[in-house]
């Protein structure tokens, strides 16, 4: 594994956290997302981070998204509903376009596939063919209200890549989230107008596959994250993880890349709001 470094950001340069659960800080240890959101945005900000988006793993979790992405100007948010969540009926297309209209996100996610096996069974917990009309139903909705989407995919490469040609607008785009695949997976969704997003995992002593990743991907199609409060990464490795972590994910690639930090967090800075385009800041945008 490449050395650690301490580099830090110059003056006035910052750093995106595309993909965070702040509504689920109070899990695996961490101070509860409530009381305690002010302090973990305060450690972002000394990091740099000036941008998190706070994506929900079920409609259900998205009103408390919104109340805090209206407390803090720094947090903007997604809805969708997760390939491994169980809600006691999924949702048609029109539901989840008014909860579009109601909520107002900026991107549709985390929605995705997850074929990987549940614990002590062949099949996958949630039934492949609800994963793919689930997932079609966002994919769909997404493309009517021109958002992008921000994807899970976990041992379903081909019906992953399948869905997005079938149903994203190229124009329109989204990330693969905390990606681990291949990088044939890799070119073949940035060929469909997407890109890919980096997580701690990079960090990780035993991911040479994900740094090489980092190394060859396309700067233009990079995104970091954290995907807190899991995966905390290198030299976090055991701790609850919060969005000012993805400093190190932005070192790593900084080091496997041979560039400077400054450069990759401008560059995947100006990705995130590429793609985002709802979550530029209006003093920004116009």
């Amino acid at each position: 594994m490449p050395a650690e470094t301490s580099e830090t950001l110059s003056h006035g340069v910052g750093l995106v956290d595309s993909h965070c659960h702040l509504d689920r800080l109070g899990v695996a240890g961490h101070d509860d997302g409530s009381g305690h959101l002010d302090e973990t945005l305060t450690r972002a900000r000394s990091h740099g981070v000036r941008c998190c988006l706070a994506v929900a793993t079920d409609w259900s979790g998205v009103p408390a998204l919104v109340a805090m992405a209206r407390r803090h100007d720094e947090i903007v948010h997604a809805g969708g509903v997760h390939p491994l969540a169980d809600p006691e009926r999924e949702m048609t297309l029109e539901e989840v376009e008014a909860a579009i209209e109601r909520f107002d996100p900026v991107a549709i996610g985390e929605i995705g596939l997850d074929f990987l096996p549940a614990e002590g069974s062949a099949q996958p917990r949630i039934d492949r063919e609800r994963q793919l009309a689930r997932f079609a139903t966002h994919l769909q909705a997404a493309t009517r209200a021109e958002l992008p989407v921000s994807i899970h995919t976990r041992g379903a490469r081909d019906a992953t890549l399948e869905m997005i040609a079938r149903y994203s607008d190229p124009a329109i785009g989204g990330v693969l989230h905390c990606f681990t695949e291949d990088l044939d997976m890799a070119r073949e969704a940035i060929g469909m107008g997407f890109y890919i997003s980096l997580s701690g995992i990079v960090t990780f002593a035993r991911a040479e596959s994900v740094r090489e990743l980092a190394r060859v991907i396309p700067l233009d199609r990079l995104l970091i994250e954290t995907d807190s409060p899991w995966l905390a990464p290198v030299p976090y490795r055991g701790q609850s993880n919060e969005p000012g972590h993805v400093i190190e994910v932005a070192r790593t690639i900084a080091r496997v890349r041979g560039i400077s930090l400054d450069e990759v967090a401008m560059q995947t800075t100006s990705n995130f709001y590429r793609l985002f385009r709802q979550a530029v800041p209006e003093s920004v945008d116009g």
